[in-house]
């Protein structure tokens, strides 16, 4: 069988294929030749990450699709539902990347609270001729500890991110439909000793008013979570991290807020506008700024091309 990885796959995951007997092809081809191309090389497996969409026209136009996998959690780039009513089996990775996203949301909150997004663009060009000038500017940073972390989706990614932020002795708190009053974390460490930690569940308007910094692991949705009436119930002074998806938190309202100093800053890795996020929002002093790479660590694609390989594998060679 021919599998089509157009979003790429980690080598691990390639040989596991190759060796089970699977034909993988690594090409990057666009969206609006996919269905083309898939058709003429006769691939039965597709593997995507979040660039490729596949939807119902390219479901229609590629009738010997056998099997979608997504690297990753969301499936939201896939009409899921209906693939599954034409005999197309869906997989993903959901376990695979939490800790890479939580860590990046971590690396976000340290940037902020010490003005790294901000220093690191100004130092090289203004470093030696002000350098008594920018210490003193950067010199009124917070400490992590002890401050209040807020969680709005305490899934895997978020229950991830709890754990570090467990880690350096801050408090958690979260918000989550799913979950009633508590959830409990266990964290591992590297001596083999395990400590379990109870995460209050709160209502969204309690998290929202007791959280100094605010970090988002929810699905797309069609409207935002977090909105101008949000960021009005926020801590003056907190922060925020979007590394969920594009569009759950406002980006007009966001910049509203960090204009009037309601936010002090913001983290942001997706957007509402990928591949071409607005300008406004890229050149914000106060926004610390990633490409959409919360999944992105060596140890999390390798992970993720071992799991989607073994799930390939065994839905067709058992």
């Amino acid at each position: 069988m021919k599998i089509l990885a157009n979003d790429g796959l980690n080598q691990t995951g390639i040989d596991l294929l190759e060796n089970a007997g699977f034909q993988v092809l690594t090409n990057r081809v666009a969206q609006d030749a996919l269905a083309s191309f898939i058709n003429e090389n006769q691939i039965e497996i597709l593997l995507v990450r979040s660039a490729t969409k596949v939807r119902k026209d390219l479901i229609d136009a590629c009738p010997h699709l056998k099997l979608i996998g997504r690297g990753g959690v969301g499936l939201d780039n896939i009409d899921v539902e209906y693939a599954q009513s034409k005999g197309i089996k869906i997989i993903n990775t959901p376990a695979s990347s939490s800790d890479s996203v939580a860590e990046l949301v971590m690396a976000h909150l340290y940037g902020m609270v010490r003005f790294l997004y901000d220093s690191n663009r100004i130092m090289p060009l203004e470093g030696e001729t002000r350098f008594n000038e920018l210490k003193k500017k950067y010199s009124n940073g917070k400490e992590l500890r002890g401050k209040t972390l807020g969680i709005i989706g305490i899934g895997r990614i978020g229950q991830a991110l709890a754990r570090l932020a467990y880690g350096v002795g801050m408090k958690v708190i979260a918000s989550d439909p799913f979950y009633d009053k508590q959830v409990d974390i266990s964290i591992a460490f590297a001596d083999g000793q395990t400590l379990t930690f109870s995460v209050p569940v709160v209502d969204m308007d309690t998290l929202l008013a007791q959280s100094d910094f605010i970090s988002l692991h929810v699905p797309a949705s069609d409207r935002p979570i977090i909105g101008k009436e949000e960021f009005k119930k926020m801590k003056a002074g907190a922060g925020i991290v979007n590394a969920a998806r594009g569009g759950v938190v406002d980006e007009v309202a966001l910049l509203e807020a960090l204009d009037t100093g309601k936010l002090a800053y913001a983290g942001l890795d997706v957007f509402e506008n990928e591949p071409t996020p607005a300008m406004r929002v890229l050149m914000h002093p106060n926004v610390s700024l990633s490409p959409h790479i919360g999944a992105s660590t060596a140890e999390a694609q390798e992970r993720i091309g071992e799991e989607l390989a073994n799930l390939i594998i065994s839905n067709f060679k058992s």
